[in-house]
């Protein structure tokens, strides 16, 4: 089984806040992240896929196709734009970065499973201390 990483990165604000809490309730769970103005993060996205190369080719899946895929259907929908606001596929969530790590997985699964490419995991780095792994269900 050989496993490939494609790393990018994107820029995008949130606010982490439960509408049904009290202002002190958020900032006492959400901390800095509930700060009513936003704030914002340079995450990097880390996608693996796993599978056996092709005789053929030698590639489990062509890299410029992960490559675009990754841009299309997630990076161009979160870059500079704000998770709680912007972003379609995060509508009704809290924008944690589990969240995100869970629906950015939604997305890419449908595109980069081909039979022989395996969705392995979807890897956001919020900050340089955190960061959130998702293997899916």
């Amino acid at each position: 089984m050989v496993y490939i990483t494609r790393r990018e990165r994107f820029n995008a604000a949130h606010k982490l806040w439960h509408p049904d809490w009290s202002t002190e309730k958020n900032h006492e769970v959400f901390g800095k992240c509930a700060n009513e103005n936003w704030h914002g993060h340079n995450y990097e996205l880390f996608v693996t896929i796993k599978g056996e190369p092709d005789p053929d080719t030698g590639f489990v899946l062509d890299l410029k196709y992960m490559s675009d895929v990754i841009r299309e259907e997630v990076v161009e929908k979160l870059d500079h734009k704000n998770l709680n606001l912007d972003v379609p596929f995060m509508k009704g969530l809290m924008s944690s970065t589990e969240n995100l790590a869970i629906q950015v997985w939604n997305i890419l699964e449908k595109t980069l499973n081909d039979g022989r490419a395996i969705l392995h995991c979807v890897k956001i780095v919020e900050t340089e201390n955190n960061f959130v792994e998702y293997f899916g269900k």
